[in-house]
């Protein structure tokens, strides 16, 4: 191959790559995104290694159990990455499969009459009776059905309150939810009496974790996809209405649950990225040609350990950090007799740690 063909060949080379990285169809439609500079890991968010102390439980009875409930007698179980909901013991010693869902279980929590609530990413929100048999609550609202339903809470009437992440992407494309950077999220209310399921905010950034406060006059909703914690009013002159809570947050949040004595946890499943902040949200064709990149290559989830307490007016409280990420990208806690149980999106057992 003589000089001429080779540089031609490398000529080609480049174009066809330009090409592919400029013109290739993706399933995202980028908006732009300037978020505010991140606050520095100082004060109340100064690193510290008190979740390193995490307890495993049940290693290996399931991948990545995205959400965690307790019920009345210590057992625990998890949603995990296969569809199925995992029962173990209250050490952690022996479990079981407790149901099959289908889908994907990123919420639990369980109602009055003992039923597991499940929010089921595409398969929507689910109920599973005490002998494991599943039913299905509701799939849409509005005519527009779920991708991708994320968590949810119960009221003390019953009223189960929960999000939907996206009406675009469903739970194995959140990636490309947030690259996306548009309103595609729902928060939303099922009642079971009516079995009735209402919009009360619609075009959110990726809507994920929700919490009721324990006096029961607001409710929380993780937007993910702005670093905040939004707060919806169900009693009070503001009720129906909605507003922030506590916004730039120094990492994704993604579950929040109440422990019904006026502290909300808060996990952060990774903190924030100075390069995707600063460069590619606010260039929507460079997160296009980011998008065409082959998945090793884009960017990724840390594996740091970080969760908050707040309060009721969002001050934060309590900052549980492990930097080394031995339990990482945790994704719900739930506290329960002194401990704090943890979801996961990657690691193969529940977590738990002392109540601070």
């Amino acid at each position: 191959m003589n000089r001429k063909t080779v540089i031609f060949t490398i000529i080609a080379i480049i174009a066809i790559l330009a090409a592919y990285l400029l013109l290739w169809p993706v399933p995202i439609d980028p908006a732009a995104y300037s978020p505010p500079e991140a606050p520095e890991l100082t004060g109340v968010y100064e690193p510290n290694d008190y979740l390193s102390k995490i307890e495993r439980l049940g290693s290996g009875a399931g991948v990545a159990p995205e959400d965690v409930a307790i019920d009345d007698d210590g057992n625990i179980y998890g949603g995990m990455e296969d569809g199925s909901i995992v029962k173990l013991s209250p050490d952690g010693q022996s479990h079981e499969t407790y149901a099959e869902t289908g889908g994907r279980p990123l919420g639990l929590k369980f109602d009055k009459s003992k039923n597991l609530i499940v929010a089921c990413g595409e398969k929507g929100l689910l109920s599973i009776d005490p002998k494991g048999e599943v039913t299905t609550l509701a799939t849409e609202e509005g005519g527009t059905p779920f991708k991708n339903t994320e968590d949810l809470d119960i009221a003390k009437d019953g009223v189960i309150y929960f999000t939907d992440g996206s009406s675009k992407f469903n739970e194995l494309e959140f990636y490309d939810e947030l690259m996306e950077h548009r309103p595609n999220g729902r928060f939303m209310k099922y009642d079971p009496r009516t079995k009735e399921t209402l919009l009360l905010i619609d075009g959110l950034h990726f809507a994920n974790g929700v919490a009721i406060s324990s006096d029961q006059s607001f409710v929380l909703i993780c937007e993910m996809g702005m670093y905040r914690i939004l707060r919806y009013w169900l009693t009070g002159e503001n009720r129906g209405k909605h507003d922030v809570f506590i916004e730039n947050l120094p990492g994704f949040p993604d579950g929040i649950s109440s422990n019904g004595k006026g502290t909300f946890w808060l996990t952060l499943v990774s903190p924030r990225d100075a390069t995707a902040d600063k460069i590619l949200f606010p260039k929507p064709r460079l997160r296009k040609m980011v998008s065409r990149l082959p998945q090793a290559l884009l960017p990724s989830a840390q594996n740091y350990g970080f969760i908050l307490g707040l309060d009721k007016d969002g001050n934060v409280v309590h900052n549980l950090q492990d930097p080394d990420g031995s339990f990482s990208q945790i994704t719900n806690v739930v506290e329960h007799d002194g401990y704090l149980y943890l979801g996961s999106l990657v690691e193969d057992a529940v977590g738990r740690v002392a109540v601070p």
